[in-house]
C-alpha cells in the first residue's frame, strides 16, 4: 500500500511557530515592564477581553 502525501490548505503548526518566532525577536531584549506594556498594547489594539476582567 502506499502512501499519499496531503497538500494541507492551512498549516496551524507552522503559522503558530511563525507567530511565536516574531513575537520572541520583538520582545527578547525587553525587561519586565516593557514585557507588560508590550502585552497591554497588544490586547489593547486587538480588541480581546482579559478574562476575569
Amino acid at each position: 500500500m502506499e502512501t499519499k502525501e496531503r497538500v494541507k490548505a492551512f498549516d496551524a503548526v507552522n503559522m503558530m511557530r511563525e507567530i511565536r518566532d516574531k513575537i520572541s525577536g520583538e520582545t527578547q531584549a525587553m525587561t519586565l515592564e516593557q514585557l507588560k506594556k508590550y502585552i497591554a498594547d497588544k490586547l489593547k489594539n486587538s480588541h480581546l477581553k482579559t478574562i476575569g476582567r
